[in-house]
């Protein structure tokens, strides 16, 4: 084990707050039950949010470690789940935000915290899940719990689709025989999102903009990953008794709509949150990406960066320039 190892540390500054690589050692960590080797994590939105001048305060306390996700081996272990030798994954549980996170060498963390590696990946497989994909997941599941997924295919519309949240629901609603509208502004996404599944595309102009309270029924469901205005067309224009699954708010956390959708067609708006979610939630959200996301799938939608250049891509995530998901190598 290296006396001394890298890590992103976000400090506060004269300038506000600054992330930059540094050198940590063991004993800085915090005092948890279980150490971690990490080899991968990831970048998600709310990492470039903590990246990119802890925009929103993100971390809410400094010095913080970045990084929502890890994938590793345990080291050494005081609690009586896990052992050296085992592979596992975090996805959130307040990591960047209340506790350090994954974007070091090593990492201390609670063992309830830990989920297991599935058989059916490796753990930059993981990592190219991350917490976008596994936040997915949670969508799904939570979108077929309330039953509004229609059995034999329906039309379903996911926004923010070339990001990593909708990259990975497409694949996995279209594993599942549903016709997927995806929702981009990026015109060279087309064929990105047609190679996942998506059934046609639809330019996200025409759902960021105010529209009547009810529309034409369009979606059996949808995924959501935008918010504001978004979000409120979405509720308006899905079908009687439909659900939305809400998980993000690249567009604001407004919702500047009305009850209209809710009252007058029964939709169903779940809100889905992928930090505190139990691990029976998390455990089925992994079991249903071991089942239904093919590998060729996750190869084509990742890309592997150094964590010595992730810090750059911070803002380029935040624009929506990321497309699909960025796998963070914490050894380089």
């Amino acid at each position: 084990m290296s006396e001394n190892f890298k890590a992103i540390l976000i400090e506060d500054t004269d300038a506000g707050a600054v992330a930059a690589l540094k050198e940590i050692t063991i004993e800085d960590l915090p005092d948890r039950d279980v150490l971690v080797e990490v080899r991968y994590s990831s970048l998600n939105y709310k990492d470039g949010l903590a990246l990119g001048g802890n925009r929103s305060k993100v971390a809410r306390t400094l010095p913080m470690v970045g990084g929502i996700d890890l994938a590793g081996t345990v080291v050494e272990s005081r609690s009586p789940e896990w052992k050296a030798g085992d592979q596992v994954l975090v996805n959130g549980w307040g990591m960047s935000e209340s506790n350090w996170g994954g974007y070091s060498m090593y990492q201390r963390v609670d063992p309830g915290w830990l989920v297991r590696l599935p058989d059916a990946f490796t753990p930059q497989q993981a990592m190219a899940i991350g917490t976008a994909g596994y936040t997915a997941a949670l969508c799904v599941n939570a979108l077929e719990k309330w039953g509004a997924l229609p059995d034999g295919g329906g039309d379903v519309l996911v926004t923010g689709a070339a990001g990593g949240v909708g990259s990975v629901a497409i694949a996995l609603l279209a594993a599942q025989g549903q016709r997927v509208t995806a929702s981009t502004g990026r015109a060279d996404s087309h064929d990105y999102l047609r190679g996942l599944g998506a059934h046609a595309t639809l330019d996200r102009n025409e759902l960021s903009s105010k529209g009547r309270p009810l529309q034409k029924e369009r979606w059996s469901c949808a995924i959501d990953s935008v918010g504001s205005s978004t979000l409120v067309n979405v509720l308006a224009q899905t079908a009687y008794g439909g659900a939305v699954a809400a998980c993000g708010l690249a567009g604001g956390p407004d919702l500047p709509g009305t009850v209209l959708p809710h009252i007058l067609r029964g939709v169903a708006l779940l809100g889905v949150d992928s930090v505190m979610a139990p691990m029976p939630l998390r455990e089925a959200a992994w079991a249903r990406l071991a089942r239904d996301l093919k590998p060729e799938l996750l190869a084509d939608m990742t890309r592997v960066e150094p964590m010595s250049q992730i810090i750059d891509q911070a803002g380029e995530i935040l624009a929506g320039r990321v497309q699909g998901r960025v796998v963070v190598d914490v050894t380089r």
